[in-house]
């Protein structure tokens, strides 16, 4: 928490940012995939603001803006570095519904743009790429603003945003589901896996169904994606067979919950009020095309703080 009093920031200042924040939150969050590293650009972005001569800030937002999306673009060259000796897969830190970090979902763009799927493949993009594919198909900056913020040419940008749409044309294909039809195909594919007959869960996944985890290392997970309907399907029924021995792991016995996380249908386990994983679901053709598990605790700190007031409804498995 930010201990304005202690800084030479009057209220007026202060409200500038604060009403700021949310979309600084947003951005941030797009950009980095990572809930823990936005906050902490854009609590350095306030320090910039409180260092800066704020008198000759014409445009506070989008001074603001162009100062975040710049802390942003040096933290993913050096978070880059530290992937590369990540233990396992790398995901993004999912969020739950409702958690303002992700912004404005108004728009099919706007949706896609925090989708697990999208989200994971912008890791393929280059810096300025991201950047310009956020800026524009997120928050609908022209393509003069983000060269002003970026300080590139207005016909780079387009070019670069033209690269980034192609690179991102494979995720951008997966169905929006809303809220309340998210929660069904979590319910069914829940019944699914826990039941008797693997035939039922094969029917739900595509052929080229893949099963991606992420437990940076202090979480047992595959190093490598599970690929193909039937052996995801082995998996899960695996995965969600109930035994002692689970539980003892698990430090209890889960609750697991029908959800969305990142506009998507999500499975959230819980055991004593802590998130300890989600499941995102992502959809093709009214089956589920991939799987993205998310139980690396340092990336479940944000959902565990949102969980209390996420409005979530009763656990369709309490007794696991």
């Amino acid at each position: 928490m930010v201990n304005y009093r202690a800084m030479s920031v009057s209220a007026r200042e202060v409200a500038v940012f604060e009403d700021s924040r949310p979309r600084l939150e947003a951005i941030a969050y797009r950009l980095l995939g990572s809930a823990t590293d936005a906050e902490d650009a854009v609590q350095d972005t306030f320090l910039r603001w409180h260092a800066a001569d704020r008198e000759h800030v014409e445009t506070p937002a989008a001074w603001l803006t162009k100062v975040l999306t710049n802390l942003c673009l040096n933290q993913l060259t050096s978070a880059r570095a530290r992937r590369e000796t990540y233990v396992g897969m790398w995901l993004p830190e999912p969020l739950l519904a409702g958690d303002r970090m992700l912004g404005p979902l108004d728009t099919a763009e706007q949706r896609e743009s925090v989708s697990m799927a999208v989200l994971t493949l912008m890791e393929r993009l280059s810096a300025n790429e991201r950047a310009v594919y956020v800026l524009r198909e997120a928050f609908g900056y022209s393509h003069a603003e983000i060269a002003g913020i970026l300080e590139l040419t207005e016909v780079n940008c387009q070019q670069i945003y033209r690269r980034a749409k192609q690179h991102l044309a494979g995720a951008r294909a997966r169905a929006d589901v809303d809220e309340s039809a998210a929660r069904v195909v979590v319910e069914e594919f829940l019944a699914a896996a826990t039941g008797g007959e693997i035939e039922r869960l094969v029917r739900l996944l595509t052929d080229d169904a893949q099963n991606i985890g992420d437990g940076g290392g202090k979480i047992p997970a595959r190093t490598t994606p599970i690929v193909g309907a039937l052996a995801v399907a082995r998996f899960l029924r695996g995965l969600f067979r109930p035994s002692p021995a689970k539980r003892n792991a698990l430090g209890g016995t889960p609750a697991i919950y029908a959800e969305v996380a990142n506009g998507g249908p999500a499975v959230v386990v819980v055991i004593d009020g802590n998130v300890v994983g989600v499941m995102c679901l992502e959809m093709t053709a009214g089956r589920v095309a991939a799987l993205r598990v998310q139980v690396n605790p340092d990336k479940l700190v944000r959902a565990t703080r949102q969980w209390p007031g996420s409005g979530h409804g009763k656990p369709l498995i309490a007794a696991w």
